[in-house]
């Protein structure tokens, strides 16, 4: 059997019950791009979006042909690290540590020490208005532009000229060696950028280095039953390289999508794992809602070539990780419910999974269709679908 799980980044639909809780109430990120008027999405529309439990809007009339669902986040936290874990098995009762005042200094002194190079703004900021602010003074004194948001994560901005791109990733290792313990940042990223002044851009040679999931998700209990792992995108950054037995780094929504498209015509026995994360970066924390809108337009026409090439006996799931809303106050991520569509030749049509406490329940109901012992957290709905 070939299991494909594509997590369209950030691409939430508004409602979790612990919104206000995140200071999220009213977020929805699918509604936003549906307000705007310019979604068109008939493939999603066809395998049952409009169908999932309040949503309250689109088209309802058309038959679902897929299953459908909702999702609430168990995890304490809206990162993309905690929702890939939960959704890969692995609830988080904890959040991982923030830093909205920035890192304390004995952090920072140490990374100095480590790396022999200074530390520029240590703030929570935008990536673009970072290397704008602090691009200039980081070409003339090499020292490097570390950063934080509203995310658990420590960014290391490096001008590929100033500093070589493998040498940034040396520099990420060592903090992410540092920043263990109560420090323990979900994590690491390299933010590459190049051009002169003011006119930086970002490359798209990031490079996330994460913590190791506390227990083993369903991408190594899939390994170790002997199944092929293949990540496409974030993926291998999400999971610290756990659980996989191949992968292809992230390139674009587009450039993801065509490699999905290669991994289609090849047989295997397990699971494709993609992220496309440009729905969550280039587009939701820059608060784009055309942009973001377009994206999941194109995305979804994608689909359509993905459904018309699936084997009688291949499995899709569509979700996300989180909420992203581009019509939100703020530039961070936002606490909301995700969607769940799943699609194969093989299960019944217009299925409604109803709403879900986690996203475990899709590592648990992949461990049921593999027939393997999955052992971690999550509920499978499998029986529902067959």
């Amino acid at each position: 059997m070939r299991a494909f799980w594509i997590v369209l980044d950030s691409a939430g639909i508004g409602k979790a019950p612990d919104a206000a809780q995140f200071g999220d109430e009213g977020s929805n990120t699918w509604k936003t791009c549906y307000d705007s008027g310019k979604l068109n999405i008939p493939n999603m529309e066809k395998l049952g979006i409009y169908h999932i439990d309040d949503m309250g809007y689109g088209n309802q009339d058309q038959a679902a042909e897929g299953c459908y669902g909702r999702l609430y986040e168990s995890s304490q936290g809206k990162d993309t690290t905690i929702g890939h874990w939960e959704m890969a098995g692995v609830i988080s009762p904890k959040p991982f540590p923030v830093y909205p005042n920035g890192f304390p200094e004995e952090v920072l002194a140490e990374f100095e020490k480590q790396t022999g190079r200074k530390v520029l703004c240590n703030k929570p900021y935008s990536g673009t208005d970072v290397i704008r602010d602090y691009g200039k003074e980081h070409m003339e004194t090499g020292a490097l532009i570390v950063y934080t948001s509203a995310d658990s994560v420590f960014q290391i901005a490096a001008h590929e000229e100033v500093v070589p791109i493998e040498t940034l990733y040396e520099y990420c290792k060592i903090a992410r060696k540092i920043l263990m313990g109560d420090h323990a940042v979900a994590r690491v990223i390299a933010r590459p950028f190049i051009g002169e002044y003011p006119n930086f851009t970002r490359t798209d040679r990031r490079h996330d280095f994460s913590l190791v999931p506390p227990k083993p998700t369903i991408l190594d209990q899939l390994k170790a039953a002997g199944k092929d792992v293949i990540g496409v995108g974030k993926i291998y950054d999400i999971f610290a390289g756990q659980g996989l037995t191949e992968t292809t780094p992230n390139h674009g929504n587009a450039k993801n999508m065509e490699k999905v498209f290669e991994i289609q015509k090849k047989d295997f026995d397990g699971l494709c794992y993609i992220n496309l994360v440009d729905f969550d970066m280039m587009y939701g924390h820059r608060r784009d809602i055309p942009g973001y809108t377009n994206a999941l337009n194109e995305f979804d026409e994608a689909l359509g070539t993905f459904l018309a090439n699936m084997r009688d006996d291949d499995v899709l799931f569509i979700t996300a990780d989180h909420g992203c809303d581009p019509g939100y106050r703020g530039t961070d991520h936002t606490r909301e419910a995700v969607p769940l569509l799943g699609y194969s030749k093989a299960w019944k049509q217009g299925i409604n999974i109803g709403t879900r406490d986690t996203y475990a329940d899709i590592a648990a109901t992949i461990g049921e269709l593999f027939q393997i012992d999955y052992t971690g957290d999550g509920s499978s709905f499998a029986d529902k679908l067959r």
